[in-house]
């Protein structure tokens, strides 16, 4: 195993879980034996994504911020940088949200797998589902209020309240680039160092994976048999890649429109890259390839795309906000849950938010998307029902991850007369 890609560790994890379950479901006893011996590593690996989740938006916020450095002397290049980013991942997020509407992978799910699953996870499921109830009580700037913490460890010790920990890592940035840089260089240092050592824990999460997905899918199977769960599975596969086509054709629409420049002449420099994405699902590995197609080919200055690109590497996750959209609604309705207006238009703010906080590695979108599940009031144990196949789809998103990057750097160095 350990001379396997992990990506295929995960694939043969999903086959074998898949092989197992249905098996042992043969036997009376099968699914008994799943449920008490199997399941539990599933639940532990989910534990392990939820555990690293706070750590993570601390560390990765807090660096990409403050690797800022002069938030006084960022001129219209930092600006424009960071509000395109914004505005690429709020556009992520509504495309997502709209298709996933429209399709409805989650329909494809049969009303007795559909109450198996409520069955299954019952507790967690009225836990969450209270809570949302209660929210609806309050008042119209309850969400605003909500976003602002009293106790920055109460909210720490919470999933539900990342979007706290998010303001208070974003209020702490901000600070760290507003003192003398003598002063900041310690807690720099120290946040630098926290973020690689959170990598690695998520590298080591990572290496749990196949056993967790394979503890993961023989739970579904066992617990759900009916391949109608796999259908819909299909669909919301079918679902993220539609989105994310929808991506791309904006990123050459604003290549063309703001930067003056042919699709053809897009992905003719930036191919080598998407590649690299496509493979190693890490825009951070990626980030020196794109770096050096973005300079050589695509005409981008070197110090547009010096600032531009690991800005983007870190905050840019539009590929991965338009996945966790389509993955919230899909797992709400996988559970026969009916997301209002108001809870759709939280998880573009959360996702966006979660989309800056998430690390350029794989796997990180998944530990992302239990935030916004979490905020949305989705049960966490859902993402059972997506793990098998959020590999290759963690492909793809992070291939439009590193589209966005080019496609904005572009579009920057045009507005600063730094495109050749």
């Amino acid at each position: 195993m350990k001379k396997l890609a992990l990506h295929w560790q995960i694939l043969l994890g999903m086959v074998f879980g898949v092989l197992f379950a249905f098996l042992l479901i043969q036997f009376e006893w099968g699914k008994d034996v799943i449920v008490d011996w199997v399941k539990p590593f599933g639940t532990i690996f989910i534990n392990l994504l939820k555990l690293i989740a706070v750590p993570l938006i601390l560390a990765s916020l807090i660096k990409g911020i403050s690797d800022l450095k002069d938030i006084s002397k960022l001129s219209k290049m930092g600006g424009r940088t960071i509000g395109m980013y914004v505005l690429t991942t709020i556009l992520a997020v509504s495309i997502g949200l709209v298709i996933v509407n429209l399709i409805k992978p989650g329909s494809y799910i049969s009303e007795q797998t559909r109450t198996e699953l409520v069955a299954n996870y019952t507790s967690d499921a009225n836990t969450k589902i209270e809570a949302a109830s209660k929210q609806k009580e309050v008042g119209p700037l309850q969400s605003l209020i909500d976003i602002v913490p009293d106790n920055i460890i109460k909210a720490s010790g919470d999933n539900g309240n990342m979007l706290q920990v998010i303001f208070f890592a974003v209020i702490f940035g901000i600070a760290m680039i507003l003192i003398p840089e003598e002063k900041s260089k310690p807690v720099k240092d120290f946040f630098d160092s926290f973020n690689e050592v959170i990598l690695k824990m998520i590298d080591l999460i990572m290496l749990f994976s196949p056993f967790g997905v394979f503890a993961l899918l023989a739970a579904i199977v066992a617990e759900s048999p009916s391949l109608d769960l796999f259908k819909a599975l299909g669909m919301y596969g079918l679902t993220v890649l539609i989105g994310l086509a929808f991506m791309i054709l904006v990123y050459l629409f604003i290549v063309k429109v703001f930067a003056g420049k042919t699709s053809k002449f897009f992905f003719n420099g930036i191919a080598p890259a998407q590649l690299l994405a496509f493979s190693t699902s890490s825009s951070a590995a990626t980030l020196p390839v794109t770096m050096e197609r973005v300079v050589d080919n695509l005409g981008v200055d070197d110090e547009v795309a010096s600032f531009v690109l690991p800005i983007g590497a870190t905050i840019n996750m539009d590929g991965t906000s338009l996945y966790q959209a389509v993955a919230a609604v899909f797992i709400a309705q996988a559970f026969g849950m009916d997301l209002t207006l108001g809870v759709q238009l939280g998880i573009i703010v959360t996702a966006t938010l979660a989309s800056i906080g998430s690390a350029a590695v794989p796997g990180a979108g998944m530990v992302m998307l239990v935030i916004v599940l979490a905020q949305a009031g989705i049960p966490e144990a859902g993402l059972a029902l997506i793990f098998a196949i959020d590999r290759p789809l963690d492909m793809c998103r992070t291939t439009v991850n590193v589209t966005g990057d080019a496609a904005v750097s572009m579009v920057v160095a045009k507005s600063v007369n730094k495109l050749a």
